[in-house]
Order: structure tokens, then C-alpha cells, then sequence
């Protein structure tokens, strides 16, 4: 090569790097260009957005997560940012917290508060109420390290924290494992019918097999299972009642509640409860949160969602509330629970048939109220 072929050669290797980050800059531009003109705020850099937390240093947190997990999450997320000072918080309870907190915002109160959880239930009356932070184009840039699955593709600006998986709860010393179903269609045998499971009259699971089998199915689904005249019941503590004879298993019970009620078990005496993946395995994604429009930290806010997303936050869910940790983040128990498994999901593009579902499948229960025995 003579000399001016080395000039060039080295002048073209010395402006490659500089051409594609002036392309990636340019083509991160655009996005954020794009985002504002839609009404979002688009951080340009995390580093942006830690320079601007650092100005603020207190958040103030509804949440719906349990004291322990929240509690090690803020030790977590005070670590990775030392300049945090305080992180205070409000625990949702149940439905009835979330429609008492969207009667305040709508009343003007309530601005006090950083991040709250937005309730599936009213996740149209709370996008009013959530700053246009456009989560899901800054994590597809890599501004924000979170899952862009686990980011609400219509508002843009709510994330998913956990899962919930539902399996079949069984009494171990009144079934036998391999008598337990192998399928949901099961359920509908001869042997299975006469008080001999467990329903909840709030049925979450069947959305997801709605979601993948069609709303059809699901109803008519429904109509069998109350065919089968099983016992109503009402939430996951019905799971310590079989110790007492009502019923050998509950249908769709949460896995989570199933397995902390085994392990609470196991620490008194012996544990009586089996917890049983069906396929397709139903999963719903749960505990949205979102950077309130009042928020007085928006940008520490924003870390925090963020950081709920990291293998650090979801490792603590997995701790202190086993098998509900997101099913999109990398690593998480669930996440590795489904790999290689039908997996029957209400994820962000059909949840919002969730209630509706729901209302549906009590209607083909005949509006049962929870079994008095």
C-alpha cells in the first residue's frame, strides 16, 4: 500500500466509529422528536435522567407489592443511587384502595405521590392521571433498561412488575398426584363432579384461556365447570380450608399463594398442599405502576419504575413472593418456570377484556356467592 492508500485507510477507519455514532445519535433524534410531537417526554440519555433525579432525592410510592419486598427494593434501589435520600410509601389494598385514590385525583388531591400502581380494573380512568413518560421508546433506545415487553405498547407509559400464574392446588393425602389433571379439560370428568374442587367466584384465571382459546370457549368452558357443582369460594385462604375436607383441589388457584401457603405449612408441620402446572399454563400480567402527572420527582420516579424491572428488583419479588416475578424479565423465576411450556397469556393486548371476561364467566357460573360450609 503506498502512502496515500495508508492516509486513506486510516482516515476512513478513524471516521467509521464517528459516522455510526453520529447515525445512532441522529436516529435516537428522531424517536425523541417523534415521541415529543406525539406529547411525550423522551429522555434523550439515562444520564439525563440520573442528572436530574439527583436534584430531587425523595419519592413518595403507592404500592401493592408486599412490606418485605418493597422493603428490600428500597434498600436496592438506595444503593444503586446514594444520592437517593427518602422513599417513603402507601400500600394499595385489595380493589377498593385504587377507586377510593381515582376518586381523589379526579376530587384534585393526591398530588403528593411520585408513583402509584394503576388497577387493570380502572387502567382507562388513571392514563388521565400518569405523566406521558414514553417508557416504551426509551427502552427499545436503551435509555431505560427495561424488557420493552413488559411496557403497556398502547399508553406507552405503564410497566408490568409481576405475573400471576395460575396451577391447580391439590390436598396431597386426600389425591394422589397422578390423579390430579392433566389438562383444565379434565376438571369435566365424572369423578371430579360433586363438591369436589375448590372455584373462585373472582375468576382471573379464566381470562388467560380466554385470551388463548377465545372467548367461546371460555364461556362454554365455564358453564361446564359449574355443571360440576363444585364449592364457590372466594380468594386463595379457601387453599388451608381443604386441610378440613372442602374439596381435594381448587381450579385455578395462584401459584404464588399456593406455594407461600405450602411453605408456611412445611415451617408448622407437615404440608398437606401439592401446587400442579397445567398446560396451557394461564398467566396474567399483574402490578402495573407509572410516573404519576403531578409527581414532584418525575425523574427519580422514573428510575424507580425502571429499576423494577432489573434483575436486582425482580430477584427480591422472587424472594419474598415466590413465582410472581415478570414472566418478559430475563432470569426471573417465571421467567424460567415457562420455558418450553404452552403458555395461555392476558398480556397488554388483551387485558382489556379482563373485566369483561370476568363478568362473562360469573354469568355462566349462574352469579354464585361463596359457599357458606
Amino acid at each position: 500500500m503506498n502512502s496515500w492508500g495508508r492516509i486513506c485507510f486510516i482516515f476512513v477507519v478513524c471516521l467509521f466509529p464517528l459516522g455510526f455514532a453520529l447515525g445512532a445519535d441522529s436516529s435516537a433524534l428522531k424517536v425523541k422528536q417523534k415521541a415529543e410531537s406525539e406529547g411525550y417526554v423522551f429522555a434523550a440519555s439515562h444520564d439525563e435522567i440520573v442528572e436530574k433525579a439527583k436534584k430531587e432525592g425523595k419519592l413518595r410510592v403507592i404500592r401493592s407489592l408486599s412490606p418485605e419486598t418493597f422493603n428490600g427494593t428500597v434498600s436496592a434501589f438506595k444503593q444503586k443511587y446514594p444520592f437517593v435520600t427518602e422513599v417513603s410509601a402507601f400500600e394499595f389494598k385489595g380493589t377498593e384502595g385504587p377507586q377510593r385514590f381515582i376518586l381523589e385525583l379526579q376530587a384534585g388531591r393526591g398530588k403528593e405521590w411520585d408513583v402509584f400502581d394503576v388497577a387493570p380494573e380502572l387502567h382507562s380512568e388513571f392514563q388521565l392521571f400518569l405523566k406521558k413518560f414514553d417508557l416504551l421508546g426509551m427502552a427499545k433506545a436503551g435509555f431505560l433498561a427495561i424488557p420493552p415487553e413488559m411496557v403497556d405498547p398502547q399508553g406507552r407509559n405503564v410497566i408490568s412488575v409481576t405475573a400471576g400464574v395460575h396451577v391447580v392446588g391439590y390436598n396431597k393425602k386426600a389425591i394422589p398426584e397422578n390423579q390430579v389433571p392433566n389438562t383444565w379439560e379434565d376438571f369435566l370428568k365424572p369423578e371430579f363432579k360433586g363438591k369436589k374442587f375448590l372455584v373462585d367466584i373472582r375468576p382471573q384465571g379464566f381470562p388467560p384461556l380466554a385470551a388463548k382459546m377465545g372467548e367461546e370457549w371460555m364461556v362454554n368452558y365455564a358453564r361446564r365447570i359449574k355443571e360440576q357443582d363444585p364449592l364457590w369460594a372466594r380468594g386463595m385462604q379457601a387453599l388451608t380450608g381443604m386441610s378440613t375436607g372442602e374439596g381435594t383441589m381448587f381450579h385455578l388457584a395462584y401459584y404464588h399463594a399456593c406455594v407461600r401457603a405450602k411453605e408456611k405449612q412445611e415451617k408448622m408441620s407437615e404440608s398437606f398442599l401439592g401446587c400442579k402446572l397445567v398446560e396451557p399454563v394461564p398467566i396474567r400480567i399483574g402490578d402495573r405502576t407509572a410516573v404519576s402527572l403531578f409527581a414532584p420527582n418525575p425523574y427519580l420516579a422514573l428510575l424507580w419504575v425502571e429499576f423494577q424491572a432489573s434483575p436486582a428488583a425482580q430477584k427480591i419479588i422472587d424472594a419474598n413472593e415466590p413465582l410472581k416475578s415478570s414472566l418478559y424479565a430475563p432470569g426471573s423465576e417465571v421467567n424460567k418456570l415457562i420455558k418450553g411450556k404452552q403458555v395461555a397469556v392476558n398480556d397488554w393486548h388483551t387485558f382489556h377484556n379482563t373485566e369483561k371476561w370476568m363478568e362473562m364467566t360469573v354469568k355462566a357460573f349462574g352469579f354464585p356467592q361463596a359457599d357458606s360450609r
